[in-house]
């Protein structure tokens, strides 16, 4: 397990031996954990997001486009 990205809009978990992605949408406070060839994409995406000088209306954006998935109620330990 390793954080990846945290911001004010969303935060990261990437598992590499599962090939998974956690992704929590704080403004909504629920997530979605990616496996296989969604995690890749997402993977991508936000690399190439980061790369440029985003803004958090970008981020916003990206969690759009996942909006459908991101369904499950965060819970924090």
């Amino acid at each position: 397990m390793m954080i990846v990205f945290d911001n004010p809009v969303m935060h990261v978990v990437d598992y590499p031996a599962q090939d998974a992605v956690e992704v929590i949408d704080k403004r909504v406070n629920k997530g979605v954990l990616m496996r296989d060839g969604a995690a890749e994409r997402f993977r991508a995406e936000l690399k190439a997001l980061v790369s440029g000088d985003p803004d958090i209306e970008a981020f916003d954006d990206l969690l759009e486009e996942y909006g459908t998935l991101i369904t499950q109620p965060a819970v924090y330990h």
